[in-house]
């Protein structure tokens, strides 16, 4: 049985695992508190009956029009501006058909457990805060007044977080992916600038993970303000420019 290949580069610090016997068997993904949360919470949402997004998300509805569609946890900018931060990150739990949640959450499965497994669930945790914000905020600067779900930004970061720890055999694995992710990003309905904004915040986390995880427990509060920062900017357009 042929094994399956390494991703991630070991842990600074950390010696690799022993080598397996070429017959030996895989051991099964094991589930993860913050990857196996979001996945639960995402498809008991979506059962409650937030599955009517598609006619809300289509138009470009006034804050009140989208309060009464049936978009509860949505990030929409007007409403973000009068004070709903709790949007920029709760629109990662709704999607808005059983593609956009069958899809995503196959995502959390293979790559979100790999990650979460390899870096420990609460600097798991840390970036998935960072890049669901990111992608949030990229998504207001250019489309502040359409209503978005889904945890496709947040779920980019994590490939951001990856590209400069992963091994050069994962590193190509991810340039295949992310291609696919380009493509997928330019289809009409498609936030393109939410799957950015995931990324490029997720960049600078990877970063942080190559140099140790001494200097990840140190840097990740530091882009978390800044990211944080970043999109209450994006909250507010008023506010941009000084005026």
């Amino acid at each position: 049985m042929a094994r399956s290949p390494r991703i991630l580069d070991p842990s600074p610090g950390e010696s690799p695992p022993p080598e397996q016997p070429q017959s030996a068997p895989q051991p099964r993904p094991r589930w993860t508190p913050v990857c196996g949360t979001l996945i639960a919470s995402c498809v008991v949402l979506y059962l409650l009956g937030h599955n009517h997004l598609l006619p809300a998300l289509s138009s470009k509805p006034d804050g009140m029009e989208l309060a009464q569609s049936g978009i509860p946890l949505a990030l929409y900018g007007p409403l973000v501006q009068q004070g709903e931060y709790w949007r920029l990150l709760s629109c990662v739990f709704e999607h808005g058909s059983p593609f956009h949640l069958l899809f995503n959450m196959m995502v959390v499965y293979s790559l979100g457990f790999m990650l979460e497994r390899s870096i420990g669930s609460w600097r798991f945790l840390g970036l998935c805060f960072v890049t669901a914000l990111g992608g949030s905020a990229l998504s207001l600067f250019v489309d502040f007044d359409r209503p978005m779900v889904g945890a496709s930004g947040m779920i980019l970061g994590w490939a951001g977080v990856m590209l400069p720890i992963a091994t050069e055999q994962g590193r190509r694995q991810l340039g295949i992916w992310l291609v696919q992710m380009v493509v997928i990003s330019l289809i009409p309905g498609v936030s393109w600038a939410g799957h950015l904004g995931g990324f490029l915040f997720g960049l600078p986390c990877g970063i942080a993970l190559k140099l140790g995880r001494a200097v990840y427990a140190r840097a990740l509060p530091l882009i978390l303000f800044i990211t944080a920062v970043v999109a209450m900017f994006a909250a507010h357009p008023e506010r941009r420019w000084g005026f």
